[in-house]
């Protein structure tokens, strides 16, 4: 690892852990901690706020892992955006959004973030995530369901576009990380209780 990748990998976390769910909220006069589930991601405020402060949360939250994966591709001084700079870069933007070093480490579930890596790395799953998430919102009309299976989906659909080696263990990474950050989630869909959105 050269000196270049690693200040990558460490602005790629400084840039993940900028939470435009509290940005947006606060520009809203909401605290995002203190409605609806708590959770300071895009589901939240669209349930909290509504659909454009949703939409300029899941806009900001995906340029993040666009952002922390293109700098890991340039800091490796590579063309390819599958590099696994890339993807250990797009990873630690999502660690930041996760775990915001400004807000005192509580952040949101990752999955916007996510996607975003995806739409730098391998365009065409981060396009196919995205439009089966939005048809499984509206037919489960549960974002954390709808986010995991799409989550899930993204590994094998990574292995069709040819990711492989570490670029993969550093995308299964994400996915681990994604899922542990839904156990909440996962445990109310068990319970029949987990949040619905207008989707």
């Amino acid at each position: 690892m050269t000196f270049a990748i690693a200040i990558a990998l460490v602005a790629a976390y400084v840039v993940g852990s900028i939470d435009f769910a509290v940005i947006v909220a606060r520009m809203h006069g909401v605290d995002i901690h203190q409605v609806g589930s708590g959770n300071p991601g895009a589901s939240n405020v669209l349930r909290s706020i509504g659909r454009f402060p949703a939409a300029m949360v899941l806009v900001g939250d995906t340029l993040k892992g666009v952002i922390g994966a293109a700098m890991g591709m340039i800091a490796a001084g590579s063309a390819d955006p599958q590099v696994e700079w890339a993807f250990l870069a797009g990873f630690m933007a999502v660690i930041g959004h996760c775990y915001p070093i400004f807000h005192r480490f509580r952040g949101g579930k990752g999955v916007a973030t996510g996607l975003g890596v995806l739409f730098f790395t391998v365009p065409i799953v981060g396009a196919i995530v995205v439009v089966g998430w939005l048809v499984l919102v509206k037919l489960t009309k549960t974002a954390s369901i709808s986010s995991l299976i799409a989550v899930f989906a993204s590994i094998p659909l990574a292995l069709w576009q040819g990711v492989e080696g570490m670029s993969l263990v550093w995308l299964l990474a994400t996915v681990v990380l994604v899922v542990w950050r839904h156990r909440a989630n996962i445990m109310r869909v068990f319970k029949g209780s987990e949040q619905k959105v207008e989707a």
